[in-house]
């Protein structure tokens, strides 16, 4: 079996690569010009290079391929030109799923996000089930995963076998950017944390997240979500949890949220008017009264999607970032 993987080269698609190497799968790697690919180093695979923005450069990649994972997103939120990530994210996926089609892939495996799904409500966890309402998405990146998911959605009604996987916030090796979960775990670990906003997450590790992707490729429903998240746990116990694997200190003061939102706006605009990128957005800090708990019940029951404790993948993180040169002596 062959399989294509977008995203290749970034944080869970990288993870993805590795278990289908692991399981025996060729693998082509869908890689820009541009792409950092540090992440690929080393690994037997074959590089197509192409853009799923450039619906051109899809069709040979597919070519030969009997499974698509497809992995690559634009998750930030902080971009200037708001319209790239619905390029992105929105007609990428379009143009991916419709070369899928065209070449006649036997299963394909979309990953979303939770981004996708109904906001929590207090410190409920969602599932998949859980009735979206459009008004509390917050931001322009949660909004367009969930348009994304809708159109892998559609395009699963009209026959292609793809199945959805909404991976909450997973950590671990090889977040090169970081990710937004990664980047609080490198601000614990150079002391740039003296203090935190409370909310909730849900932490998984990012290993689990790729064996959830294979299992949902061979067990899932077409047409279906899996949640693939870990244990909820609020921002105080995360960095808790930092500190026991550290020794570092956590930090103590929790900032209310009016005045963080407020700063927030002030250095968002000063941003604008830089170069700069912002430490804290008005969206993340409006994300923050919600705590975003997820229910992987499903997918542990339909797929078999493994559990890593918290604690063992935040330490994979730790090692990962001080052996890479991210943390200052």
């Amino acid at each position: 079996m062959r399989a294509l993987v977008t995203g290749a080269t970034g944080f869970i698609g990288s993870s993805i690569l590795r278990e289908l190497l692991a399981q025996g799968y060729q693998v082509r790697a869908l890689v820009r010009e541009q792409s950092d690919t540090r992440n690929l180093d080393g690994l037997d695979i074959e590089v197509a290079f192409g853009d799923i923005t450039n619906a051109d450069s899809l069709g040979p990649a597919l070519r030969g391929c009997t499974h698509l994972f497809h992995a690559a997103a634009l998750y930030s939120f902080w971009v200037k030109e708001r319209a790239l990530l619905y390029k992105v994210n929105v007609d990428g996926t379009r143009n991916v799923l419709q070369a899928a089609i065209e070449a006649g892939i036997d299963r394909v495996v979309y990953t979303s996000s939770v981004a996708a799904l109904a906001v929590p409500v207090g410190k409920i966890p969602t599932t998949e089930e859980t009735p979206v309402d459009f008004t509390q998405i917050v931001g322009d990146y949660k909004k367009s995963k969930y348009y994304a998911e809708q159109v892998a959605l559609e395009y699963a009604r009209d026959g292609l076998p793809v199945v959805i996987v909404n991976p909450s916030f997973p950590v671990g090796p090889r977040d090169i950017k970081p990710t937004p979960t990664g980047q609080t775990i490198l601000d614990f670990l150079n002391r740039k944390l003296p203090a935190y906003v409370e909310t909730g997450v849900n932490v998984v590790d990012v290993e689990d997240v790729a064996v959830g992707h294979l299992l949902a490729a061979e067990r899932g429903e077409i047409g279906q979500r899996y949640i693939l998240g870990g244990m909820d746990m609020t921002m105080g116990q995360l960095l808790k949890t930092l500190s026991a694997i550290t020794g570092l200190p956590a930090p103590r003061v929790r900032l209310p949220y009016l005045p963080i939102l407020g700063l927030s706006y002030l250095n968002a605009t000063y941003c604008r008017l830089t170069t700069a990128t912002p430490r804290m957005t008005p969206e993340t800090i409006r994300m923050s009264r919600h705590h975003m708990y997820y229910d992987p019940t499903k997918a542990i029951r339909e797929l078999g999607f493994p559990q890593t404790r918290p604690r063992a993948a935040l330490e994979k993180a730790v090692n990962w970032f001080q052996d890479n040169g991210y943390v200052n002596a």
